[in-house]
């Protein structure tokens, strides 16, 4: 009976401390999370590629555009709105000239990734993220998160793009 005893109050104080530690959804006034993340996630050097983006103006940006599993399968099965656990990159990298490939064409019209500006991510949880229709916003830069106000830009941007769940980049078979 004492082994038994033992093992029940084991366990029970085993469940106590998981629900105590488990991180819960939301603030604790009961609001939903802010729309923003705060940690890059794992991996995601490894993830598949989706598509590529140039943006020029100020910008004069080229970016990979990377997606995790579930993103993959979602764009391959043109499944929307995208599925919880989604989670899309961007790799955002200067655009530079390159001198050694235009001295092979012998004109300048090569253009390769420079020097990194930025990393964004798309996390798609619609219960956390439910103020921003379901997806979770991020911008790194040298690896630490952008502040919260600059990321306020995100979602009404995104909003513009409702017809494809708030994604701008098409899948490029």
């Amino acid at each position: 009976m004492r082994r038994f005893t033992f093992w029940l109050v084991a366990v029970a104080t085993m469940a106590a401390c998981i629900a105590l530690i488990a991180p819960a959804p939301g603030r604790a006034d009961g609001q939903p999370s802010a729309p923003y993340v705060t940690v890059m996630p794992h991996g995601y050097r490894d993830w598949r590629w989706i598509s590529s983006a140039h943006e020029a103006g100020n910008l004069n940006s080229l970016g990979a555009v990377l997606g995790n599993d579930t993103a993959i399968k979602a764009y391959r099965e043109g499944k929307f709105p995208f599925p919880d656990g989604t989670i899309i990159a961007a790799l955002h990298y200067r655009n530079v000239p390159s001198d050694e490939n235009n001295n092979v064409f012998g004109q300048a019209q090569s253009f390769v990734p420079g020097l990194p500006t930025n990393i964004q991510f798309m996390v798609k949880d619609s219960k956390k993220y439910s103020a921003t229709g379901g997806w979770g916003f991020a911008t790194f830069v040298d690896g630490k998160p952008a502040d919260a106000a600059s990321m306020k830009s995100c979602f009404p941007c995104h909003e513009m793009a409702k017809d494809t769940d708030l994604v701008f980049t098409h899948y490029a078979p």
